[in-house]
């Protein structure tokens, strides 16, 4: 049977959909490898939200095209939303790959590979829990697909093109997965979609994350069920309580808000102007007061004037976020924002960043100071590493943790912090 090698890029999301293909993979006999040079066929599952990420996929397609050419592997095969934003451009840009395949495809993985044909299908009209899956994330935390698609349609956005219409999985469904993964070791596990906090309105007959969440919380062995993606509009009254009354959801909320001038909302399309995501902020502190907010800001947007920039810049300082990603608004082919005529030159859009992330750093000095001596929870990722509940897997802040050998990955310890740098604390466990 054919040796795999796979290469996956881009989000957590896209994460999911390469473990639900190796997870096939490994039931049909195929050998998963952890080496390109061990392997046969090389999968190269895609993101293709902005440019910077067509890119990186373009480069990888390139180099294993090299590989081919050697005679070092046999096939290549390409899949995820580069495939579904492209489409059948690609065989022709890149003769030597056996297969490029959308996200339809992903439960034929191993009939492609024995028989390799180019797919361009629709995006699938309903999403179902895979039934087999091979993490590729450490055996104590875990990523968990609620829903997939987006209906929100923001102007400077391709997810609606490339991954459909917003669909969830059945609660029942979901909650199968989740009991497999913590029976795998899992004992934090993130609920990721691209709009989570809309989960199960398409099949619930409205938002229905607190339902899903109050069958999770059955499984008692998971320690800290984690909130990615959480649109403004539906974080609401009774999700907060619910998180306030149980202590195995973490208090962490990552909520993409892209920005805070009401002008530049309108265009971008957002549902929330200022006003409400202000009130929204103050209702998550009032019912969560230790609650670990972490957002996205779009720096450059077409139209953006000083004045749209500097009101961003201290909506910054002023809400203190424990996390921030800061990035430069990326022109993409189809949509709404790519016609817009005052489009902000890339040196603006860069020192607008540089600036923001300056801010953001400022803000997060602050919270150093208050953090120091103070008692917090850190999940171990490593013997010396490991973060609070404030801090998500893979993009935001660690600790480094004295004293901590002689525990494992997935426990959680109390430590006391004794200094911090940026986004890197260390601690000391307490005996």
């Amino acid at each position: 049977m054919e040796k795999v090698f796979i290469i996956s890029l881009g989000c957590s999301k896209n994460l999911t959909d390469a473990e639900e293909m190796l997870g096939i993979l490994a039931h049909k006999k195929f050998t998963v490898v952890p080496s390109e040079k061990d392997a046969g066929v090389i999968l190269i599952n895609t993101c293709a939200f902005i440019k910077s990420a067509r890119l990186e996929a373009c480069r990888e397609i390139k180099r294993a095209a090299r590989l081919k050419a050697k005679g070092l592997i046999k096939k290549i095969i390409v899949s995820g939303c580069l495939t579904q934003k492209e489409g059948e451009i690609l065989p022709r840009e890149y003769p030597a790959v056996d297969a490029f395949i959308g996200l339809t495809e992903i439960s034929k993985i191993d009939q492609i590979i024995k028989t390799p044909a180019h797919c361009f299908n629709p995006p699938p009209r309903m999403l179902k829990a895979p039934k087999y899956k091979m993490r590729l994330t450490a055996p104590h935390s875990a990523y968990l697909k609620v829903s997939d698609g987006c209906n929100n349609c923001c102007a400077y956005c391709t997810i609606p093109s490339i991954r459909g219409r917003f669909r969830s999985k059945q609660v029942k469904d979901i909650v199968a997965e989740a009991r497999a993964l913590a029976g795998g070791g899992a004992k934090e596990i993130s609920l990721i979609a691209q709009d989570t906090t809309a989960y199960g309105q398409d099949i619930y007959g409205g938002p229905s994350l607190v339902k899903l969440l109050r069958e999770l919380v059955k499984i008692k062995t998971v320690k800290w069920w984690r909130i990615m993606y959480a649109y403004p509009e539906n974080v609401t009254e009774d999700l907060l309580e619910f998180i306030s009354k149980h202590k195995t959801v973490a208090r962490y909320i990552d909520m993409p808000l892209q920005h805070i001038s009401d002008g530049i909302l309108k265009v971008m399309n957002r549902r929330s102007d200022s006003s409400e995501i202000r009130q929204k902020i103050a209702m998550i502190r009032r019912y969560v007061p230790d609650m670990g907010l972490r957002t996205n800001f779009i720096a450059g947007f077409p139209g953006e004037t000083e004045e749209d920039f500097e009101k961003l810049k201290k909506f910054i300082a002023e809400i203190k976020f424990n996390n921030v990603g800061i990035f430069a608004y990326s022109k993409e082919d189809g949509t709404a924002a790519a016609k817009m005529k005052n489009q902000v030159p890339q040196k603006i859009k860069l020192a607008r960043v540089a600036e923001l992330t300056a801010a953001q750093s400022r803000v997060v000095d602050g919270i150093n100071k208050k953090l120091k001596n103070k008692i917090i929870s850190v999940m171990l990722d490593a013997p010396e590493f490991g973060r609070m509940e404030c801090d998500a897997p893979d993009i935001d802040g660690r600790v480094r943790l004295l004293g901590g050998k002689k525990y494992n990955p997935g426990d959680i310890v109390k430590a006391k912090i004794i200094s911090a740098e940026g986004y890197l604390r260390t601690a000391k466990i307490l005996r």
